[in-house]
């Protein structure tokens, strides 16, 4: 459950998620991947009715009818807190490309979360294999943004 009230506008977030063991997902028309253990970090945008409140919502326990790619590892991964920007366009290209430079992170699967990125990104969500401190997460969403804001989940199993 989320522990602070959304703003029901429209904006960009970024999901903080731990798996902690390997799972073996068919993820939509990406096809079948392994996901190893570790700390996930997903980019995304709301932009349709609802915005972040709606979106941040559905992501806050797994989806029983998987529609984005996120749901089909948001069934194995538990979330742990995120970001959010309000904004009037997509950040999570932006996003995606500074946490990629600045911090020692892999983009898992080629494609995920990315079908529809304008920019040519090779995925939305990027792999930790080590510890990264959540204050350094958010300094760089901030320099990137301005008007960044953590929230926090309730610890639900996925």
């Amino acid at each position: 459950m989320i522990q602070q009230i959304l703003p029901s506008l429209p904006g960009s977030y970024a999901l903080r998620l731990v798996l902690d063991q390997p799972a073996a997902l068919t993820v939509g028309r990406l096809g079948l991947f392994v996901f190893a253990p570790g700390m996930y970090l997903y980019l995304g945008s709301a932009h349709g009715p609802g915005g972040l409140q709606g979106r941040l919502r559905h992501h806050a326990r797994p989806a029983e009818r998987p529609h984005w790619h996120i749901d089909w590892l948001r069934q194995h991964a538990r979330l742990v807190g995120g970001w959010y920007a309000v904004a009037d366009g997509p950040l999570e290209c932006l996003w995606a490309q500074a946490l990629a430079n600045l911090l020692a992170a892999v983009f898992p699967m080629p494609g995920f979360g990315a079908s529809d990125c304008a920019l040519g990104c090779r995925s939305h969500l990027l792999c930790f294999h080590n510890d990264i401190e959540e204050e350094r997460i958010r300094q760089i969403l901030t320099t990137v943004t301005a008007g960044v804001t953590p929230f926090s989940f309730s610890s639900t199993p996925p």
